[in-house]
């Protein structure tokens, strides 16, 4: 596996908080990011923010939930899970990863404690990650079968991933308020990607009500009823300028889906190829 170089300011180990810009591959934001540290900040921060850079930037510094925060870090400083003791962790929000002019977002419901958490990168070092990132590759989406760490090499092409919460949640379950105060990221990234957006893949339940509260908060025209979720499940949305953008359905890549085979790769690869199509 591969091993992150020891952060130039920490010397390898986090402390909280961790500094804006402190040399993690990858890593976003500078000591001029701006932090939100409420809700009402994100909804300002979200809304300001000019392009797909500069909103990750601001994402991966957020600190506007206290109990996530809390948590993210205590698990970066000691709750490691013993086979990664020995690697820094990120501790902060995940920023969305992949193509910044992406025609599809995938939006997944929140980190993994011991993956993004560890790693800075959406599906990144756990065993979702290994099943979703084998299928982008296998698709054409991405450059490499593997996502290992920051600083890998790994790129996608035509799509970038997103999440409902960007930080790890107790127990892989972010509150109500929690999900709303983390809304208007994802309601941005939408905005941002809307003028060449054709699809967005949602991952599960919660990515796909994410993805429907956003789309309907942002003015989009959303089909009523309520479109249901479902492998495979479809429906058309209609962004401000008046184009049309798939609504698409996939189950979750956790291991409970895998595992059973309740999710094949050959379903994850069917649901993939099609956003290739108009």
């Amino acid at each position: 596996m591969q091993r992150h170089d020891p952060h130039p300011v920490t010397g390898g180990l986090f402390e909280s908080p961790v500094p804006p810009g402190t040399g993690w591959p990858g890593d976003p934001a500078t000591a001029a990011t701006p932090v939100a540290t409420t809700a009402a900040a994100v909804r300002r921060l979200a809304r300001t923010a000019d392009d797909v850079d500069e909103l990750q930037a601001r994402v991966s510094v957020c600190r506007a939930c206290p109990r996530l925060v809390r948590w993210r870090e205590d698990v970066a400083r000691s709750g490691r899970r013993a086979s990664f003791a020995d690697q820094p962790y990120w501790g902060r929000p995940g920023p969305s990863f992949g193509d910044p002019d992406a025609e599809v977002l995938l939006v997944g419901l929140a980190p993994a404690a011991n993956g993004t958490n560890r790693t800075g990168r959406m599906f990144t070092g756990d065993s979702s990650g290994d099943v979703l990132y084998a299928a982008l590759h296998r698709t054409g989406f991405a450059a490499q079968p593997t996502s290992v760490a920051a600083g890998d090499g790994q790129a996608l092409t035509g799509i970038r991933i997103v999440a409902a919460v960007r930080c790890a949640p107790p127990a892989n379950k972010p509150l109500p308020a929690e999900r709303a105060a983390c809304s208007s990221w994802l309601e941005r990234d939408l905005e941002l990607a809307a003028p060449r957006l054709r699809a967005i893949l949602c991952l599960g339940a919660i990515g796909w009500d994410a993805a429907l509260a956003a789309t309907r908060a942002l003015g989009w025209e959303v089909p009523r009823p309520k479109p249901r979720f479902g492998h495979g499940a479809e429906a058309t949305l209609t962004s401000t300028d008046g184009h049309g953008i798939r609504l698409v359905g996939c189950y979750h890549v956790s291991p409970h889906n895998t595992y059973t085979g309740r999710l094949t790769p050959a379903m994850l690869d069917e649901v993939l190829l099609s956003l290739r199509t108009a």
